[in-house]
């Protein structure tokens, strides 16, 4: 079969791999339908992030069940399924406490010795505790696939981010990022019945969907013009909740700066630029608490998918450009040149 790997930066390839096949009997063969590119894959790819030449890479996909091992009952072949970012035993302390991605037993897509989703199929350990069943005939609803596809990462991402920062009903939100984790921030925080809901982006077509998405006002300032801008709109106070997507050390101190006294920042962006921008004494100061970390998708898809579904949300607007397995390396250069914003990877 053929998958993408990478072999240093700048340098993405789509090479023949060896078949994934059971190894275990809690193992499940999935056949990719759709995957995509994420904004951490862009790490390793512009050499920010270490990787082993050769080594797979991507970690969202939707598929077929090809294959199950003998201990697998709640999936067979056939089966529609969509794969967190993590794959989890679904046993664990861990697990059933909603915290997949600390399951001693789990792991990540692309890691070292195991499959990337950006490929034609993958071995899913843990097929169990991993996957989510969707409905069969929405594999050939073509409009719903990207919406699916984005519950695997980037909008549970956003909701986790939503949670982590206590977005309630009526609450003044502020999210910092127009990538399509912050885009999905926004509109968690709308289904979390936000009723202001502030983007910080520079970024035109970026901000037009985060207004689609329940953006009530833009921002397109950074740093302490930012805070300045966030300030002047909630009256001096600043947001209840706040949601870092960014992962910089600029990008949290605005967080942290335009959280009203007593709010919350649920920070969901990979951290690349050192943890200077958190001040301990001024949160300690004006009680602002901090949250979040690694989204436990698998926890959240369940929750979210009935609204994928129905329609009430559609993340998959997030994706806006789709290439085939040949058009991968091309789809990295358009992220990495921000000519794209997420790509998908149609099969």
């Amino acid at each position: 079969m053929r998958a993408t790997v990478i072999h240093g930066p700048d340098d993405i390839r789509i090479e023949e791999v060896p078949d994934p096949t059971v190894q275990r009997p809690t193992d499940a063969v999935v056949r990719v339908v759709n995957a995509c590119i994420c904004g951490s894959d862009l790490w390793a790819y512009r050499g920010v992030a270490s990787r082993v030449a050769g080594q797979r890479i991507g970690h969202e996909f939707l598929g077929i069940v090809e294959e199950a091992g003998a201990e697998v009952t709640g999936f067979a072949p056939g089966d529609f399924v969509v794969a967190p970012f993590v794959w989890s035993d679904g046993t664990c302390d861990f697990c059933r406490e909603g915290l997949h991605t600390s399951c001693p037993e789990g792991g990540f897509w692309g890691e070292v010795g195991s499959d990337g989703g950006q490929g034609e199929a993958v071995r899913v350990p843990w097929a169990d505790g991993t996957l989510v069943k969707l409905p069969k005939e929405a594999a050939g609803e073509e409009k719903l696939l990207p919406g699916l596809l984005a519950l695997s990462d980037v909008m549970s991402t956003g909701h986790h981010a939503a949670v982590a920062a206590r977005v309630r009903p009526g609450a003044t939100v502020a999210v910092v990022g127009d990538g399509a984790v912050g885009l999905c921030g926004v509109l968690a925080a709308r289904r979390l019945g936000a009723e202001r809901i502030i983007a910080l982006g520079r970024h035109a077509e970026r901000t037009a969907i985060a207004r689609d998405f329940g953006a009530t006002d833009v921002v397109a300032e950074r740093g302490e013009a930012a805070v300045e801008a966030v300030r002047e709109l909630t009256g001096g106070r600043g947001a209840h909740a706040v949601l870092e997507a960014v992962g910089t050390e600029e990008s949290m101190r605005t967080a942290i700066s335009v959280t009203r006294d007593g709010g919350a920042v649920g920070y969901v962006g990979v951290p690349h630029g050192g943890s200077a921008g958190v001040d301990i004494s001024r949160m300690f100061d004006r009680n602002v608490a901090l949250a979040g970390g690694v989204a436990p998708a698998r926890a959240y898809i369940p929750e979210l998918l009935p609204d994928v579904l129905s329609g009430a949300i559609d993340p998959g607007r997030v994706f806006d450009r789709t290439v085939d397995l040949d058009g991968v390396p091309d789809g990295y250069r358009a992220m990495a040149d921000r000519t794209a914003l997420k790509v998908r990877i149609a099969f």
